[in-house]
């Protein structure tokens, strides 16, 4: 019942920050200008800090509705945990002069990193079912124990078939003599 709460509360931000930034890139393009003119050649994207920003805006609306309907809840975070990665270090907290302004930019900061850890969080939770992980080794367990109880039976059957061959032998012995 948590995470029906839970996941929508999480996601709302996303969706309304992404659907600013789609409608109006301009403030935070020129943000970003100087971090994707120094990056964007190096990572093959585009040179255009606009239309990255709207990317931005459209993976966080994509992944903040997915997580809130509950559909594809940890790669949803994933992919708002990436969208929010950009926002942590566009932040410019540390050059901020201006005492009102820099408190605000820390409070932008930590409430970014934040949710940041909260999606880190939701990318993990399995909602009481096992991971991945856990089914692959227990997949592989079985294959080990099915692998071992063929070879006892095979062994078994082979002991069997050298029992059944020296009878033979010897009723075969008999029968002659």
């Amino acid at each position: 019942m948590i995470r029906r709460i839970a996941r929508p509360m999480l996601a709302a931000p996303f969706i309304v920050d992404g659907i600013e930034m789609i409608r109006r890139p301009q403030s935070r393009a020129d943000v970003a200008r100087p971090l994707v003119a120094r990056y964007a050649g190096k990572a093959g994207i585009p040179n255009d800090p606009e239309l990255l920003v709207r990317a931005n805006g459209a993976a966080m609306v994509a992944g903040g509705a997915l997580l809130a309907a509950g559909r594809f809840p940890r790669l949803a975070s994933l992919v708002l945990s990436a969208a929010v990665v950009p926002q942590v270090a566009l932040n410019d907290f540390w050059n901020e002069t201006h005492a009102p302004a820099r408190t605000a930019q820390r409070g932008k900061l930590l409430k970014n990193v934040g949710l940041l850890g909260g999606l880190l969080l939701s990318s993990v939770d399995t909602a009481g079912k096992p991971g991945l992980v856990y089914r692959a080794g227990m997949a592989s367990d079985s294959v080990s124990r099915g692998l071992e109880s063929t070879r006892r039976e095979a062994k078994h059957t082979a002991r069997e078939a050298k029992l059944e061959t020296k009878l033979a032998a010897l009723r075969a012995k008999n029968a002659l003599g």
